[in-house]
């Protein structure tokens, strides 16, 4: 079955279930059992979260791709627990062996252990088939970002978060600057019309370098390629898509969600040439158009030795909003000068505690079509940037990429080749 057909299938299968939720009755005083798919770093900060989150809830089950990861993050896990002054007892860590998934196909046998809640942080290019998934299991999701890494999954995700809807699942996204206290009051006044009218939002994210894990010739091309899942764009989205989508999102906040008309970009690599580094870029440029001629300028790269920076600057008619990210500085200069002097709080804390909020009032919560949009910003730049043509929203949403293989076995994988501008297809 051809990826596109199994995504389609899926989500027709998860149509034809009853339109009922593992939360259908009440969960007020429910304890919910969390299942954790995907157990690298920002797996084990979401765990620790939701368990932080919800006084009455329990990890109960674990998976992973790689058996060695899954049993790393159940030791971290089990050792955060146990600590002297951990805020979470011990007995809400009730993972035993059998309740571990290891392989592709883990994720099934989690979803079938009975949990209630899953937190999704695996590598990007499996989310669209693990959140169609799990709205077919009927649990509540919370999904990092971003939400697939081309255009045939964000059209699935797009179809999971309908049924989603229509199964009054929660789901919650990990795009965790939505949940900053700074960042909600400075983009709240823009939305309020503090600065007038929005002519211009320029985002910057400028890093070093990633990581990279490494690797042995007994390993598969397959497995040499998803332990380093980041420099793949199959896998990962380019850096562009994976972490840059951030201020991608934080562009399309100040327009008021409004989808951009289209993108123009360049970019490239320089500094991360080596084979070793797979295919994506280093570097990338992008702005984006609005019908009205206002456009979002996003500046970002990951070359080691460089300055960093990660800021925002909205201008509008009346006056400017500068956001500085990694400062924690937010205020508005201008007609109606303001600055923030509110409380600060942990970002990734508030968006557990208010989907688990949510789950235990029963309130309608599904960030998943935002997070689509938001991940579709950022791969309608990309695209625009390895092609080297104008990219409309679309051409983006309904492009027939398609990146990642039919199937996933431990063997060899298909060349990868470096996108050059101008050569690059747009399909």
């Amino acid at each position: 079955m051809e990826r596109r057909d199994f995504l389609k299938s899926s989500v027709a299968a998860s149509a034809a279930l009853p339109l009922l939720s593992a939360h259908s009755h009440s969960a007020k005083d429910k304890t919910l059992k969390i299942g954790l798919i995907g157990c690298g770093g920002r797996g084990k900060g979401a765990a620790f979260d939701a368990l932080r989150a919800d006084p009455n809830t329990v990890l109960q089950a674990m998976c992973d791709v790689f058996e060695d990861r899954l049993q790393t993050a159940h030791k971290d896990l089990s050792n955060f627990v146990n600590s002297e002054g951990a805020d979470v007892t011990a007995e809400r860590m009730d993972v035993p062996p059998e309740r571990m998934y290891s392989g592709f196909d883990g994720y099934k046998k989690l979803l079938d252990s009975g949990v209630d809640v899953v937190l999704l942080a695996t590598t990007p290019g499996f989310r669209p088939e693990h959140l169609a998934a799990s709205v077919a299991a009927g649990v509540d999701i919370f999904t990092e970002k971003p939400v697939a890494t081309d255009s045939t999954g964000i059209r699935s995700v797009l179809e999971s978060a309908k049924l989603a809807e229509k199964k009054g699942l929660h789901i919650a996204h990990g795009f965790c600057w939505r949940s900053h206290f700074g960042k909600q009051a400075v983009y709240g006044k823009i939305a309020e019309g503090a600065i007038g009218e929005v002519n211009l939002a320029y985002g910057t994210y400028l890093a070093g370098g990633a990581w990279y894990r490494k690797i042995n010739d007994s390993m598969s091309q397959q497995e040499k390629e998803m332990r380093n899942w980041y420099y793949y764009t199959y896998l990962g989205g380019d850096h562009i898509v994976e972490q840059a989508v951030h201020s991608v999102d934080k562009l399309l906040w100040a327009f008021g969600d409004r989808k951009p008309d289209y993108a123009i970009a360049l970019g490239g690599r320089q500094s991360r040439t080596q084979e070793k580094f797979g295919n994506i870029y280093d570097h990338f440029s992008v702005i984006y158009e609005y019908k009205n001629g206002a456009q979002a300028h996003l500046l970002t790269r990951q070359q080691p030795g460089t300055a960093g920076e990660n800021k925002d600057r909205v201008l509008g008619t009346k006056g400017v909003a500068w956001i500085d990210g990694w400062a924690d500085n937010f205020r508005i200069v201008g007609e109606n000068p303001w600055k923030y002097d509110g409380p600060g709080n942990n970002m990734y804390q508030t968006e557990h505690d208010t989907f688990f909020a949510a789950i235990r009032a029963g309130k309608p919560y599904n960030q998943l079509e935002a997070a689509a949009n938001s991940t579709l910003a950022a791969i309608m730049g990309r695209m625009a940037t390895y092609t080297g043509q104008r990219v409309t929203w679309d051409k983006a949403l309904n492009s027939e990429e398609n990146l990642l293989p039919e199937t996933w076995a431990w063997g060899d994988c298909q060349p990868r080749p470096v996108p050059i501008p101008g050569k690059t297809k747009l399909i």
